[in-house]
């Protein structure tokens, strides 16, 4: 399947899991909190309920798929998406942002999501390997084995 086809199933597939407001379970949350620094958490926490949830399934792909994970690499499949707090859109402003692309400063800091994690990352004091992993901006960082684990997590 190509790329094209790949990433308009993947977003067709997050339009229907955003539409429940149903919280992660208390157990979820419980490993979140343990795989995360208590700053990493604080951000995360505010992320929407279908965000958390989208953040832990990532992650239990992540680990599915490497076993011998560790918690630097899971604390980047958690918060792979996190700064999305940032545009605050809800789940018609996310389609509309898609389809009309970063027009407008709510649109462009959805388009420049994967930046404003990092950055918000940075800032809570996240590992180095973590904002390694989450810094997706260079063809290094692509080709890096779990970056590949991370963003195939991300895409089923």
């Amino acid at each position: 399947m190509s790329q094209f086809m790949e990433n308009q199933r993947h977003l067709v597939r997050r339009f229907f899991t955003s539409i429940s407001k149903r919280p992660p379970t208390a157990n979820d949350i419980a490993w979140v909190n343990e795989m995360l620094l208590a700053s990493e958490f604080d951000i995360w926490k505010r992320l929407k309920p279908h965000d958390q949830r989208h953040s832990i399934e990532v992650a239990r792909r992540f680990t599915d798929l490497h076993p011998a994970f560790t918690r630097d690499e899971v604390a980047a499949a958690l918060l792979h998406d996190i700064g999305k707090v940032e545009s605050a859109l809800g789940v018609m402003g996310r389609v509309m942002a898609t389809i009309v692309g970063p027009k407008g400063t709510k649109f462009q800091e959805y388009h420049n999501h994967e930046v404003i994690g990092l950055n918000l990352c940075r800032e809570a004091g996240s590992s180095v390997e973590t904002l390694r992993l989450l810094d997706w901006s260079t063809t290094e960082s692509r080709n890096d084995p779990i970056v590949k684990l991370l963003f195939q997590s991300d895409q089923i």
